[in-house]
């Protein structure tokens, strides 16, 4: 298993990036690397808190899940598959974090914004 990025060496994760993380599996003793969508601002909490909220991101082939919003943009992102973000949120410590993937384009990112708009009204 790859070692985590260490918190001094972490780049400034921001809003948007897409990322690779541990997901814990409550019916098995391990974990599994899945992508992640950082939805917290670098400045506004990740520098200070060492951590990021962050989205799920999963197959577009799974069954759907309330307010899941379709990436168009596969390359941009880091996906070799076609994917959602699905609204299944968590908060992260840098330290658990694989890699940087990719970034949302910016059409993607307008969707998830909405996205987060709908999940909060």
């Amino acid at each position: 298993m790859k070692k985590p990025i260490a918190i001094s060496d972490a780049p400034g994760f921001d809003r948007f990036d897409v990322v690779v993380v541990p997901f814990p599996f409550t019916d098995r003793n391990a974990d599994k690397r899945r992508p992640a969508l950082i939805l917290s601002g670098a400045r506004t909490f990740n520098a200070t808190a060492g951590s990021s909220a962050m989205a799920m991101i999963t197959s577009a082939d799974n069954a759907p899940w309330p307010l899941d919003s379709r990436i168009g943009d596969l390359k941009a992102a880091g996906l070799s598959a076609d994917s959602v973000v699905r609204m299944k949120l968590f908060t992260l410590d840098h330290q658990l974090v694989l890699r940087k993937a990719g970034r949302l384009a910016v059409k993607d990112q307008k969707a998830i914004t909405q996205t987060l708009a709908k999940l909060l009204s």
